[in-house]
């Protein structure tokens, strides 16, 4: 193989330049030693922005590519085409590019056989950043390809890292947004600059409110876990860190310090314990991302100030559930003793209804039948027992209104009628209640035809039937006039059993149909007899009559004139 030599022309004068630390890597890839001891000669002195080169170098094209896969992070490649094959470095070069994915490599091409690769055809097949022929890479031209090179390099690497950078933002701001405690949000916050910044370093979030309390610390990383073994004084990092613009890092105290200030009034600062100085990507990078910081700690304050409130709502829900509870329970006993205080007041009102008011009415006709006899005595006696019975009359009297009076103000308070069902005969029922009624009938001179002979089984109460019946012919005696006319009858109406009440009093109106079964309700007729009414009888009829799943049906003017009323049960079908 023909050898290449590369002349260098020598400048002026010597420049000195300053001391650098080692950053930029350059790879010389040639199979001709002397290409390598002169370039890392002439670029002894070589640095750019205050960093010098890390030469490293391979023979062949095949140990390039192990090099440059070791070596990720080099700039610029200086790469020769004629090695171990006429295009190795050809190859070698579109093997950086597809198989290592090595986009930001600045590939220089060193040729000392231009013809052997013509420049127009590799420009235009590989993805190369300059061809240079060995013969005219001078010292100061290779300085200046160099320069070029790394200041290309060095721009994609920026934009690159920018890239990178505002990914993990990205990611950052999804993952911080779902941190819903303020602790929790603060080491994230911590562990998610270190990654942006590419470092691992000490770092503290800390937060001051502003109510003027002092700064409290949230998270802490590596020796700033126990703030409070470090001895950093957090008012004067605060107020260095003020001194800036908001979310650019300011260094202090050996600190990289960044403040951001929420909507809330709140300051939170991060502080870095890194001596490295912060490039102007990672600065750019920490300013876009504290922006995103504002938002999420405001959304974690308003998340801790919202989960307290629900914690005392839940709180207080309980508390009123467990009053609520014990209320209801307090209720239902109270319930179940009314009912069993409305239970004995049922049974004592059908005592007082059925074996009370039945035997007066009955002491008031057989004193009617005793005022008839005294007829046949004679005047003295007779004004003697005319006076006895007078007094049983009255009392007898009295006591109905007494019992009247005491159904009246229990079924003021509650209506409450149950009733037992078995099979009756509501025709006997309906004769039976009518004939208690007869004496005071004939004391107001009234006539009472019944007329139930024809057995009508139904289901129902006995007790509770004879008291409707009873309610109903009482009723007929009260507003049929002196020498009037009352018809009870009992009868097959269809499938039901109807019993009629009739009277040839003045009848009802419309008034009186629209209030006639309401509590407490008087109708425009009055009493005939100057008779008490406690307004609750024809509702008691409708109530004990709707227990019986039956019906009343009412007539203004009746077969004999006045009002009719009749009740519909249904017929108890013989099996």
């Amino acid at each position: 193989m023909t050898s290449d030599f590369l002349e260098f022309a020598e400048p002026d004068e010597t420049v000195e330049e300053p001391s650098s630390r080692p950053g930029w890597k350059l790879a010389v890839i040639d199979d001709d030693e002397a290409v390598h001891e002169g370039t890392r000669f002439a670029l002894r002195h070589f640095a750019l922005h205050g960093w010098s080169l890390e030469i490293i170098g391979a023979r062949s094209a095949r140990e390039g590519l192990k090099l440059l896969k070791a070596h990720p992070d080099t700039a610029v490649v200086l790469l020769d085409v004629v090695m171990e094959s006429d295009d190795a470095g050809l190859k070698l070069a579109k093997a950086i590019r597809e198989e290592l994915k090595n986009d930001l490599v600045r590939i220089i091409l060193r040729t000392g056989q231009p013809g052997q690769a013509p420049e127009r055809q590799v420009v235009v097949d590989y993805d190369i950043n300059d061809y240079k022929a060995k013969t005219e890479l001078t010292a100061d031209r290779l300085f200046t390809t160099l320069t070029a090179a790394l200041r290309g390099y060095d721009q994609l690497k920026r934009l690159d890292d920018t890239r990178v950078g505002l990914e993990m933002i990205v990611a950052a701001s999804a993952s911080l947004f779902d941190d819903r405690s303020l602790k929790t949000l603060a080491h994230g916050v911590l562990i998610q600059i270190s990654a942006l910044l590419e470092i691992e370093t000490d770092g503290i979030l800390i937060m001051r409110e502003t109510n003027g309390a002092d700064p409290m610390v949230l998270a802490g990383l590596g020796k700033f876990e126990r703030p409070e073994e470090t001895g950093i004084d957090r008012s004067e990092l605060f107020a260095a860190a003020a001194t800036v613009e908001i979310g650019r890092p300011v260094r202090h105290d050996g600190l990289v310090c960044l403040f951001v200030k929420t909507g809330s009034g709140a300051e939170i600062l991060v502080a870095l314990a890194t001596a490295s100085e912060l490039t102007e990507t990672q600065a750019s990078l920490v300013s876009v991302f504290s922006a995103k910081l504002a938002i999420a700690f405001d959304n974690a304050r308003l998340y801790d100030e919202l989960r307290i409130a629900n914690e005392e709502l839940e709180a207080r829900v309980a508390r009123r559930t467990l009053e609520l509870a014990n209320a209801n329970e307090r209720l239902n006993a109270q319930g179940a003793q009314l009912k069993r205080v409305n239970a004995f007041k049922n049974e004592i009102l059908g005592t007082i209804a059925h074996d009370l008011k039945n035997p007066i009415a009955v002491i008031l006709g057989r004193s009617e039948m005793m005022t008839s006899m005294m007829e046949q005595l004679d005047e003295a006696m007779r004004e003697r027992f005319a006076k006895q019975v007078g007094h049983i009359r009255n009392s007898a009297e009295r006591m109905t209104r007494i019992v009247d009076m005491s159904i009246a103000d229990a079924l003021a308070d509650a209506l409450d009628i149950t009733v037992e069902r078995s099979p009756v005969d509501l025709s006997a029922i309906t004769a039976a209640t009518a004939e208690l009624s007869r004496a005071l009938a004939e004391n107001k001179r009234q006539t009472l035809t019944v007329a139930a002979d024809a057995p009508l089984e139904v289901e129902g109460d006995p007790d509770r039937l004879a008291e409707a019946i009873d309610n109903l012919v009482s009723n007929a005696m009260k507003y049929a006039p002196v020498g009037g006319e009352i018809r009870v009858e009992a009868a097959r109406h269809g499938n039901q059993a109807k019993v009629t009440v009739s009277d040839s009093g003045p009848g009802l109106n419309q008034q009186d149909i629209v209030r006639l079964f309401g509590r407490f309700q008087r109708l425009s007729a009055q009493p005939t007899a100057g008779e008490s009414s406690t307004g609750l009888g024809l509702s008691i009829v409708r109530k004990i009559v709707e227990l019986h799943h039956g019906e009343i049906v009412v007539e203004e003017s009746g077969p004999l004139g006045g009002a009719s009323f009749a009740i519909l049960l249904p017929v108890l079908e013989p099996r």
